[in-house]
Order: structure tokens, then sequence, then C-alpha cells
């Protein structure tokens, strides 16, 4: 196996150390430290990584299930888990020690920081989003019944009249909601399962995976800016818009790893390497690369060729 950093393809990596399916990937904000990577695993860990380079920083050890997804806060000094043992927990991500753990009655499947850095907000199985006070890791969490199927995805954003939650779900839609007064602010519903969504680097565009379907959103108003279908990839799991805005990356179900046309739709870059399907992609901060994971344990990462060229 390739060691962080070794070279796959010309300009691509792999980065190795999970042993089971990478089923999520989030790049933290460029900063002084640089970029970070952090990845989530059914092998009950979660690991940081140097986000240009691959190379390895850290691990985080201690659930007892799959970790299925995990997020890092704005200064990415902390890191929260999401988990399969019925558990959410924070992290020290400088020392990597286990700060706290938050009981759940199911699968916790998402997660991630308030603007505030001083909450998390979870959800997955019982279809119930719950917000934990780190400064009062005993107290009970407000709860609200947000959906009526399993939460994949659960986002936290400050619109400017203060913090608001995105989730979206396998009944088909995502939804807004004001944590102020823990009620719905908007819906929108799709024709498939919601798997993914993502908010673009200048955080106008949402990205959300849905059935066989990629659909963009002005992340203000839920309107639907541009949509594309991609039947071949037997089911979109993953999508993600490049930082210019002018290419998506998408991920499914027959392995493969797909760079399109924003605006056409056109499919300009192929990339196979994953011996499995594809859970996750993500586009680097620079805009230079892109990067999967998938149920064959490795994270790759792929550098933008000429319009046209497919990975082989």
């Amino acid at each position: 196996m390739a060691r962080p950093g070794e070279k796959a393809q010309a300009g691509d990596f792999i980065c190795p150390g999970h042993s089971r399916p990478v089923v999520g990937l989030q790049y933290s904000r460029p900063s002084a430290e640089g970029t970070f990577l952090l990845s989530a695993c059914h092998d009950k860990t979660a690991m940081l990584r140097d986000g240009e380079t691959g190379d390895w920083i850290g691990t985080f050890e201690g659930h007892n299930g799959a970790v299925w997804w995990a997020s890092l806060n704005q200064g990415a000094t902390m890191a929260a888990t999401a988990s399969g043992d019925f558990s959410a927990k924070v992290w020290d991500a400088t020392t990597g020690a286990d700060k706290c753990t938050f009981r759940h009655r199911h699968i916790v499947r998402t997660v991630d920081w308030l603007p505030d850095g001083a909450r998390i907000a979870t959800s997955g199985k019982e279809q119930l989003v719950r917000i934990f006070d780190l400064a009062r890791p005993e107290a009970e969490p407000l709860v609200i019944p947000a959906h009526e199927k399993l939460v994949r995805v659960l986002l936290a954003t400050d619109e400017g009249g203060g913090p608001q939650l995105l989730t979206g779900s396998e009944d088909g839609s995502i939804r807004t909601w004001d944590v102020r007064t823990l009620s719905e602010t908007r819906r929108i519903d799709f024709g498939g399962p919601v798997t993914g969504v993502d908010i673009s680097l200048d955080g106008r565009m949402l990205t959300v995976a849905a059935g066989s379907e990629v659909h963009f959103l002005d992340r203000a108003t839920l309107r639907c800016v541009k949509r594309h279908a991609l039947p071949a990839m037997c089911g979109v799991n993953s999508a993600a818009l490049s930082p210019d805005g002018k290419t998506f990356v998408a991920g499914g179900a027959n392995f493969w790893v797909y760079l399109h046309d924003f605006e056409s739709g056109q499919e300009l870059q192929c990339s196979k390497g994953h011996h499995g399907p594809v859970y996750c992609v993500r586009f680097a901060p620079s805009g230079e690369m892109y990067t999967s994971g998938g149920d064959d344990g490795t994270i790759r990462t792929w550098s933008l060729r000429a319009k046209g060229r497919a990975a082989v």
C-alpha cells in the first residue's frame, strides 16, 4: 500500500491507514497552520492529516462502533465524531485527548459545530437533532424532532440572524432550523434520499446529492440554481462544488469519481482506483485537487488534469 504522499498516478496520492470503509471527509479552512483533512471510518476511528500532502498527523481512538462522521471546529483545534456506538465525542485536535462523550439512544450518523464553537449538534437513526453545550456536558440537550427517516447530514451555519441548522434525510428532504426557537424554517423535497450536502468555500452554494441527481441550491434562499442527473453512477453518494464554481465532483456506487462541468454537466474527468463504492468526495480549498473516500478503506486525492483527459 502506498505511504502518505506517495504518488499513485501523476499528481495523485493515496492516504492509507484506515482498515474499513471511509464514509466521511472534511477539509478545514486554510489558516496560518495550514489546511487539515479529517476522515471518518468504520474502523472506529477518525484521522487527521495534512490537507496538502495527506501526511498523517493523528488518530482519534476511543469509539466502540463505526465512526460515521467527523467535524473540525472553526480553528481546527477541536474535533467531534459521530458513532455507531450510540455516542458522539469531542476531542482536542492538538493532543488527541477525549474531552467528553455524549450518549444517545441509537446510532449517531452526523455531527457539526455550532458557529459559537461552544456547542455541537448531532443526528442520525433516531431522526432527532440534539444540541449539546460543551460547558455543561452533563446537562440534557435541546431536542428537535427533525425527520421521518434516518438523518444523514447535519450542517450548522450562521445566517446573520442567528445560528441555523440544516439537515438532510433519507425521507428525501432537507430542512433548516432556527436554533433559538428550535423551529423549522424551510423545507425542500427531492426525488430520492438525501445522501450528501456540501457548502461551497464562499458559503453561497449548497451541493446536494439525492438519488441519481446533484442539485445546486442558493444557500440563502434554497432556490435551485442548477440540477444534473448522473444515472451512470448507480446512485450519487456525495458531491462537492469546486472553489471557483466552475466544476463539481461526484462519487457513487460504481467505484469511480467523476469531475463535471458545472454549467453543462459534461464529464471532464473520470478517476479510477477505488475498489468499491465511493462514499464521500470533497474539493481541497486550493481548488487544485479533490479527495474521495470509499468502501476499500482508502482516501485518494486526485489532481485536476487537462479538460477531457481521464484517469486510467
